[in-house]
């Protein structure tokens, strides 16, 4: 079985990566590390990193990284950069796997012709879960790309996105390139178009939990919209820094 090493960008997320990394102490099998990147937290994300560390260092392999400036890409990238696996999991610090996480995804990345996975997010809160939008980022998978680059879609490509808990093969990662640090936003549709060049993108049949937060800010109607309008844009071709600004922090 090949070693997985889980990815977790952080910033202000005192609130949520307690719950993520806890949760990751009962996977059965364990990952090999667990590399939380902090990109400048001014909570007590970096302290609650280190108390799980401390707790568990004994069952878990966690290591707490501070990037020099906060930025996504430029996170996952460092973590990469100083990760020993043959896999490369990354991870959002609001989202919850499933125990058995580290098989399936051995299992999916068994078959050559794969080069990347993700899972089925399901987004939910204290309150609710999100059906009607969990539902649409499902099938978003596989219409963005056959609208937008069908001759790809056909190759395998599908699109998957953070919330997914995308992984790959630690090599193919650094042939592509890693994520495109320049990109504050899709970068993880952009390293789904590279990887896609070397093999199928496949949405594994199971399910992950995301915190509803942003739609719970955001409402249903004004969230399905804002991410309708950047999956239209990024399709065509507009430039992901424009599109930030539609798509602002939620904590």
């Amino acid at each position: 079985m090949s070693q997985v090493s889980i990815i977790i960008p952080t910033l202000n997320e005192a609130t949520n990566l307690g719950r993520t990394l806890r949760q990751l102490t009962l996977l059965n099998p364990l990952a090999s590390e667990v590399i939380v990147v902090d990109g400048g937290s001014q909570d007590q994300t970096v302290t609650v990193a280190k108390q799980i560390f401390e707790s568990f260092n004994q069952t878990l392999n966690v290591q707490v990284l501070s990037s020099q400036q906060p930025g996504r890409s430029l996170q996952m990238n460092y973590g990469a950069s100083a990760a020993t696996g043959d896999i490369l999991c990354f991870l959002h610090a609001d989202t919850w796997v499933p125990d058995d996480l580290i098989t399936v995804i051995n299992k999916t990345l068994a078959e050559p012709s794969v080069a990347c996975g993700g899972f089925i997010s399901l987004m939910s809160g204290s309150q609710t879960t999100r059906w009607g939008i969990s539902l649409h980022n499902y099938l978003k998978t596989y219409y963005a790309p056959l609208l937008f680059k069908p001759h790809l879609f056909f190759r395998g490509l599908r699109l998957l996105f953070g919330d997914q808990v995308m992984f790959c093969r630690r090599i193919d990662f650094w042939d592509c390139g890693g994520f495109d640090e320049a990109l504050p936003i899709m970068e993880d549709g952009d390293l789904c178009l590279k990887l896609v060049k070397k093999g199928r993108i496949y949405l594994v049949n199971r399910i992950v939990h995301s915190s509803d937060r942003r739609v719970a800010k955001w409402g249903s109607f004004k969230a399905t919209a804002i991410y309708l309008y950047i999956g239209l844009l990024w399709g065509i071709g507009v430039n992901a820094n424009y599109l930030k600004q539609f798509y602002k922090d939620i904590r």
